[in-house]
């Protein structure tokens, strides 16, 4: 499989996700303070992240970084309904304000998973900051405490996002029209 022949419509333009990731870098700084434990979700919000991440240097953050790979998609478009942690964290949660980021809020499955382990552990508080919201596809009952954007019901790629590894590194995010063959 490759990405040739496959159309990609723009839905949020670099610039556009950019200016919001600076919109919630002073948001995130002013609710939550200087010093907290960043959890990002991997693959998918690599790319956001590390953007974000910068911007809550500029708005006066110094968070620590940790990761997580958890998967219910494997290389499929639709979640499995069941939840793995592929990637686990090194750094010790308890007693911490966290700040998990993610790529995408569809079903909320993994996210509501990766909240209640880390506060299983004794995390003191853990936010959730998603790039895009599709509040549409929620089954379980998990909201997020900061928001990118909210998504319509397509499939997107881009920015970090990806349909079978394709994609991830397009400076946006935009809605596949076409897959690749």
């Amino acid at each position: 499989m490759n990405a040739e022949g496959s159309e990609v419509e723009v839905l949020f333009s670099s610039a556009e996700i950019e200016r919001r990731n600076r919109e919630l870098a002073v948001e995130i700084a002013g609710e939550m303070g200087r010093e907290l434990l960043v959890v990002a979700i991997l693959k998918g919000s690599f790319v956001f992240a590390a953007d974000l991440i910068r911007a809550m240097h500029a708005a006066g953050v110094r968070p620590q970084i940790d990761f997580m790979t958890l998967s219910s998609y494997g290389t499929g478009t639709e979640s499995s309904g069941s939840v793995t942690v592929q990637r686990d964290l090194r750094d010790e949660v308890e007693g911490r304000e966290i700040l998990l980021i993610d790529d995408i809020l569809e079903s909320g499955r993994t996210l509501a998973f990766a909240k209640r382990m880390l506060l299983d552990r004794g995390a003191k508080s853990v936010r959730l900051c998603i790039l895009l919201d599709k509040p549409n596809q929620r089954v379980a009952e998990v909201e997020a405490d900061y928001v990118g954007f909210v998504c319509p019901d397509e499939f997107v790629v881009g920015y970090g996002l990806d349909y079978a590894h394709y994609f991830r590194e397009l400076p946006y995010i935009g809605i596949l029209k076409q897959k690749p063959a």
